[in-house]
């Protein structure tokens, strides 16, 4: 039996799932092509990954607003 999908990811696993290395993750979020992450607890950042999954789909236009151009 496989494991389930993160519902939350880190960058390293958000990276993952996106088939980037983490430093090509971390540059799109930083020049706003992605969203950026939540801090769920001091210190600890996280991706939502249905939002990854949606905004990449094409389905995520109630983001646009949360990305910096």
């Amino acid at each position: 039996m496989s494991s389930p999908a993160p519902m939350m990811a880190s960058e390293t696993t958000a990276a993952r799932l996106l088939d980037l290395r983490t430093p090509q993750f971390l540059k799109l979020v930083d020049d706003g092509h992605l969203p950026p992450g939540r801090e769920i607890a001091p210190g600890v950042v996280r991706w939502d990954t249905e939002t990854l999954k949606r905004l990449l789909k094409g389905e995520g236009a109630e983001m646009w607003d949360r990305i910096q151009w």
